[in-house]
């Protein structure tokens, strides 16, 4: 009897390491679907003229797909053309030239991806083998987690103004 349950949890766990492996499982399977997932598509019109369509952009929006923070801001009487991307505001300029002030990295993005699924991969060799579904991003950033609290008091050692914040307990 032994050697056949011990062939059961083997295979158990062979098989709990085959499913999808991600960083953070924020699911709750027992809740059920969520009713703000669905969002009705736009009804398809017929233009009056078919020349005057625009030409298609792959990865691009639609006419018909559903913009619906446009739709809240334009019920609410605002204007939805100040949600698009129109480039740095006004008021954040002074931000960005200090930002970037000395260079900024054209492909950031990428370059920080790549650079975080290779730490994740380094330390979480063994967190991929799971019985249950749980979230491992504590467990995988543990050591580069900050401590506010220590960061306030040296910062206050310095002699930074620093604000003010709730005892310890």
């Amino acid at each position: 009897m032994r050697p056949a349950s011990s062939l059961i949890l083997i295979l158990a766990l062979g098989l709990s390491a085959c499913g999808e492996v991600k960083l953070r499982d924020l699911s709750d399977p027992a809740a059920g679907p969520e009713e703000f997932d669905i969002i009705p598509n736009k009804p398809l019109e017929t233009p009056d003229n078919f020349t005057t369509l625009p030409t298609p952009t792959p990865g691009q929006a639609n006419l018909s797909d559903a913009t619906p923070k446009k739709d809240a801001v334009l019920a609410l009487g605002g204007r939805p053309s100040l949600l698009d991307a129109q480039g740095v505001a006004r008021n954040d300029a002074a931000l960005v030239a200090s930002a970037s002030r000395y260079g900024v990295t054209p492909n950031i993005r990428e370059k920080t991806a790549a650079e975080d699924a290779k730490f994740r991969k380094q330390r979480g060799r063994f967190s991929n083998i799971r019985l249950f579904r749980t979230d491992r991003y504590g467990s995988v950033y543990k050591r580069e987690k900050l401590d506010a609290r220590d960061a306030l008091i040296k910062a206050r050692r310095t002699g930074r103004i620093t604000p003010t914040v709730p005892p310890a307990n």
